[in-house]
């Protein structure tokens, strides 16, 4: 089997479980269960971990140049390495992200647009989630419940950041530092899309128009050439009347 083929075959169940642990999260931050079903969910972020780790070492082992592979994906290591710090462990969504963007078609727009709406979902979400469970039990916390950190994750990654809610701790600043730049990039490919929907509009119209002007010239061409004919074929008449027999 080539990565490749693994790497299709595992595309959707690496989604699955990026969206399990997002569950089993919010589960943990929101509900704060305790006893039994804190073991259990627990559990649940183990054996995805462990799905994860499996997924990289396949995907390491089945590399044509291994330790190329490794230096050009540190990255995925850091993914799977990740779940020791639990807020950052909700980095395992960029399959999700990946996953999102594919499912977009083939037109670059439809992908773009598929690939914004999801980033912004996602990352908002995220953020909310990982900023609270940070957020509110430490003193002189403002974030203490998940309708604060929702108003808060979109107020910063829109870039509009009113103020009224803001992390205190050193993590949940570097959050905050992380979803204005993602705000930023997001805005941008909007921006672009945008920019580019209008270029091919206008384009479009002045094709349109173009091709219009050349088909009316055509026509009077035509009927230039059939005024020409008739004429030819009258003078042609006119003659053969005046030769004598």
């Amino acid at each position: 089997m080539s990565q490749a083929s693994w790497e299709a075959r595992a595309e959707w169940p690496l989604a699955g479980a990026a969206i399990l642990f997002l569950v089993v999260y919010s589960m943990q931050v929101i509900g704060q269960p305790n006893g039994t079903w804190a073991v259990i969910l627990l559990t649940v972020i183990w054996i995805i971990w462990v799905v994860f780790l499996v997924d990289y070492a396949v995907r390491l082992y089945l590399a044509e140049h291994r330790r190329r592979w490794f230096i050009r994906n540190i990255h995925e290591l850091l993914i799977v390495a990740l779940p020791m710090l639990r807020p950052l462990r909700l980095l395992r969504l960029i399959t999700l992200l990946r996953t999102l963007h594919k499912v977009g078609g083939h037109a670059l727009r439809g992908r773009l647009v598929t690939y914004v709406i999801g980033s912004v979902a996602i990352l908002s979400y995220v953020a909310a989630l990982t900023v609270l469970d940070i957020e509110r039990m430490e003193p002189g916390a403002n974030i203490t419940s998940m309708g604060d950190a929702l108003w808060w994750a979109m107020a910063t990654i829109t870039t509009v950041g009113y103020g009224d809610f803001y992390p205190v701790t050193i993590v949940g600043r570097l959050i905050a530092t992380a979803l204005m730049i993602g705000g930023i990039a997001v805005l941008g490919v909007v921006t672009a899309t945008l920019a580019s929907w209008l270029v091919e509009s206008v384009a479009a119209e002045t094709t349109a128009e173009v091709e219009s002007g050349d088909q009316a010239l055509q026509n009077e061409l035509a009927e230039v050439k059939e005024q020409l004919r008739l004429l030819l074929e009258s003078n042609r008449t006119t003659t053969s009347e005046k030769t004598p027999s």
